[in-house]
């Protein structure tokens, strides 16, 4: 199948109002957020933490 400038389009069109919705949606719960989910900044690194803890598990066991 050969890439179109329609589909070009639609994918344009297709992620910037997803994009948007997503923007909308997020600061429309903003304050439950906060409310329900105190500390993301901490989740968000314990969670990099383990995914970086797993890569080094695996590259050390198989060698660099």
């Amino acid at each position: 199948m050969k890439w179109t400038q329609g589909h070009t389009w639609f994918t344009l069109f297709f992620c910037t109002g997803f994009i948007v919705l997503l923007i909308w949606s997020y600061r429309k719960d903003a304050n439950l957020h906060r409310l329900h989910f105190p500390y993301p900044v901490k989740v968000l690194i314990a969670l990099l933490a383990f995914i970086t803890s797993l890569y080094l598990i695996v590259k050390f066991r198989h060698g660099f």
